[in-house]
């Protein structure tokens, strides 16, 4: 049986302003847009350029607070060619990023970002 990983979702308190990030932080396009406004969400689908696994953005109408992230969630990665010069981008306009740095046995170089909602985004120097 055939299986490739579609989508994973991570629920947003406001969609105006993860869009914002998601897209002009991230680069990633969106897909698609479902409304359901009788149940009162919506749903985009985003990926970056050349991509297949979409991420989803659930927006609840009504959800007044944060959402509790809970310590069962890890992160989404994105590999990027130049870690530095992202790092160095990210940094100076201002987002939420960590140090720069890797695995003892020089498996990754890495450093996270966060989004609006306090996701974490692992971004990865890709290898050759």
């Amino acid at each position: 049986m055939r299986k490739r990983m579609l989508h994973t979702c991570v629920r947003v308190k406001d969609l105006d302003k993860s869009l914002a990030f998601y897209k002009d932080v991230l680069g990633m396009n969106e897909v698609r847009r479902l409304d359901y406004p009788d149940y009162k969400f919506t749903l985009v689908y985003l990926a970056l350029p050349g991509d297949e696994v979409e991420l989803e953005l659930t927006y609840n109408y009504d959800q007044e607070e944060p959402y509790d992230l809970g310590n069962g969630y890890g992160h989404i990665a994105i590999g990027v060619e130049n870690l530095e010069d992202t790092h160095e981008e990210f940094s100076q306009s201002g987002q939420d990023v960590t140090e720069l740095t890797g695995l003892s046995d020089g498996a990754a170089s890495y450093f996270f970002i966060k989004d609006p909602d306090g996701y974490k985004i692992e971004i990865i120097q890709l290898k050759d």
